[in-house]
């Protein structure tokens, strides 16, 4: 994981990434999961995604990680939630208002830091790893969640060969590959992008999908 260039973007500001409306797809589909109220979860790469909000108001303690600071202190201007901050070995715990935010590298975390997590939202996080980090990070995903933790996985598909990344073409075969071994895939919708991102349409992309998986850790 490039630090400097994710650091960079959120010093200037280049945030193309961030929505500012609640993602549709976690609010379809995270019902369906059947997390219950009270189950912390996980939002790793989260930077100061509002969807953290969503999840706390359907009654999630939320436990997320992010590599910039800037990121994680807009999240509580934003929200209007104060915070404590303290030094978490390696990382440093922003803490307040149901949230649990560790500022560093997410491969610094382990079970400890997730103890209890039932649930996990992944809408940035593997989609913004090339593709020799992808493996490295689901490995270690696996590792550090309990076993029937729940993923609700976000995707986007596109041919990599006229584009690059982030956010980063994810197949279904490669979703397979990684997870498959330790855990159960559900697809619960495949669907065109309702838009590419601009500077894809700049380098020929016409047309993406998203894809939405289910997937639960059985060991």
């Amino acid at each position: 994981m490039d630090h400097e260039f994710w650091l960079e973007r959120w010093r200037t500001n280049q945030i193309g990434f961030h929505q500012a409306e609640f993602n549709a797809r976690l609010v379809h589909h995270w019902p369906s999961l059947g997390v219950p109220k009270g189950a912390r979860v996980f939002v790793p790469l989260c930077g100061k995604s509002r969807d953290m909000l969503w999840l706390a108001g359907a009654g999630h303690p939320v436990v997320g990680v992010e590599l910039a600071s800037t990121a994680i202190e807009a999240f509580f201007d934003e929200a209007r939630a104060p915070y404590v901050r303290r030094q978490h070995d390696a990382l440093t715990l922003y803490e307040g208002a149901g949230f649990r935010i560790y500022c560093g590298d997410f491969f610094e975390l382990t079970p400890r830091e997730l103890f209890g997590t039932e649930g996990v939202f992944d809408r940035g996080a593997l989609v913004a790893l090339p593709p020799q980090m992808r493996r490295r990070y689901a490995d270690h995903l696996l590792t550090i969640l309990p076993v029937h933790a729940q993923i609700l996985l976000l995707t986007i598909e596109y041919e990599q060969s006229v584009a690059s990344g982030p956010p980063f073409s994810v197949q279904p075969d490669e979703v397979t590959d990684l997870f498959a071994a330790r855990c159960s895939i559900e697809l619960l919708e495949r669907t065109p992008a309702e838009q590419t991102p601009p500077r894809f349409q700049g380098q020929g992309i016409r047309q993406a999908g998203e894809s939405t998986y289910r997937i639960v850790k059985e060991r």
